[in-house]
């Protein structure tokens, strides 16, 4: 029980709203309900105190590594792997805390990688970093599921993007799609939902809700062909990254926790803003060079984000949808439909990011929400600011919409701000 509670509990007691024996009988129930819970500071100690020993069990034979015979450096390079395998067992028969679990899961983890890379040194096996890594996060998937960890299955997470990238756009011999990346994140994936479906207002699930889409995000880059379907793919990512942060699994998750939300509007922002200008539809060739890699991509993300768009729908109604839900379907049929119209494309994408501005104040205002409110006007600024670089308008009307912009932030957030005082008085 926090010190702060103790606090509130002796002014209680001091201002005669709770009697002696009721706070002691409340400190005594909080004192038995807290016994047997992880302490989540020794936990994060643990994962990070088993990381740092084995980098030093690998430092400390890396100083004399060369004196050693090959024999020898096999059975060292085994050690680590051993002794990771010994404590998460002991981990699994005596069921330990979490903190034993997310320790012994990370030392294995790394005890593997560590393995696999000495044995190649050792015997000169030649290999690239892709097929390293790919081997790395195989042997390290059962230790999610066999010891719980959290721990396990997010550095499982980061390897495979740095698996997709390594593969799809830093491996200069040899550049491939990293197919397996997508068999790697389905591994994961029960193990995120079962977290969400228990403990979704957790900070375990929260740093899931970001690190997961962000790994999404960055590995899709290694997907992207030489075509023009680039954009789609992620315009088409971001609207379904934005519809799975609307589901109702995450109704009760604050905004800032929900990663795919955030991540998802963000995105979807930037993206169509970069189409509101022309020059990138003068860019765009008169036939599409359609890439087949690219084409089952976003046909893929398409259906898929469709899908849990018209979920939503059929459970919530139409009624419950904002326009960021349907951004990536508005784009694709500008983009495919009136790419090579003069100007209609420019036109229609100014509007649609001025729609999502406006869509957003109203979705603040209706919440009472200061941050989504900015977050609108801050959209409807950019997009103003932007029109500034590719128009020919006078400084002093520019000047003019910058002082109406600038007032408007100022306006909205008073009358916002006003109105909630009422509503609280009454």
């Amino acid at each position: 029980m926090s010190s702060k509670f103790n606090k509130e509990l002796k002014v209680l007691v001091k201002d005669k709203v709770i009697s002696p024996e009721l706070s002691e009988k409340i400190e005594q129930y909080y004192a038995i309900k807290d016994i047997g819970k992880p302490n989540k500071l020794f936990m994060i100690f643990g994962i990070f105190g088993a990381m740092l020993v084995g980098a030093g069990i690998i430092l400390m034979l890396a100083h004399n590594w060369d004196d050693f015979s090959k024999l020898t450096k096999t059975m060292l390079a085994f050690v680590p792997l051993v002794l990771g395998q010994v404590l998460a067992g002991f981990s699994i028969l005596k069921e330990k805390s979490n903190t034993w679990r997310e320790a012994s899961g990370t030392f294995l983890l790394f005890s593997v990688g560590a393995c696999i890379s000495l044995v190649s040194q050792i015997y000169n096996i030649p290999g690239e970093l892709g097929s390293f890594l790919l081997i790395w996060i195989v042997l390290s998937l059962p230790l999610i599921y066999l010891l719980r960890s959290h721990a396990v299955a997010l550095l499982t997470i980061v390897l495979s993007a740095y698996y997709a990238i390594e593969v799809g756009l830093w491996n200069y011999r040899n550049t491939q799609t990293p197919w397996l990346y997508i068999v790697l994140l389905l591994a994961i994936i029960p193990h995120y939902y079962n977290l969400l479906k228990n403990r979704v207002s957790s900070n375990t699930a929260t740093i899931f809700n970001w690190v997961v889409p962000a790994s999404i995000v960055i590995a899709l880059s290694a997907f992207v062909g030489k075509g023009n379907l680039g954009f789609v793919m992620y315009i088409t990512l971001f609207g379904l990254l934005y519809n799975v942060g609307r589901l109702s699994v995450f109704k009760d998750v604050r905004t800032l926790r929900n990663g795919s939300l955030i991540i998802g509007s963000l995105g979807t922002v930037i993206s169509l803003m970069i189409f509101t200008f022309r020059w990138i539809w003068d860019e765009l060739p008169n036939t599409f060079n359609y890439d087949l890699q690219e084409l089952y991509v976003s046909i893929v993300l398409f259906l898929i984000a469709s899908s849990i768009l018209g979920y939503t729908i059929s459970k919530k109604g139409w009624k419950t949808i904002n326009l960021f839900q349907a951004a990536f379907v508005i784009f694709c049929l500008v983009y495919f439909l009136l790419y090579s119209v003069e100007i209609l494309p420019v036109i229609l994408m100014n509007l649609l990011v001025f729609a999502l501005g406006m869509s957003a104040i109203k979705i603040g205002a209706d919440r009472f929400d200061f941050k989504i409110l900015n977050y609108g006007l801050l959209i409807v600024s950019t997009l103003i600011v932007c029109r500034f670089f590719d128009t020919g308008m006078s400084f002093v009307i520019r000047g003019v919409l910058f002082v109406l912009v600038g007032s408007g932030f100022f306006v909205t957030n008073y009358v916002m701000l006003k109105k909630q005082q009422r509503i609280k008085n009454n």
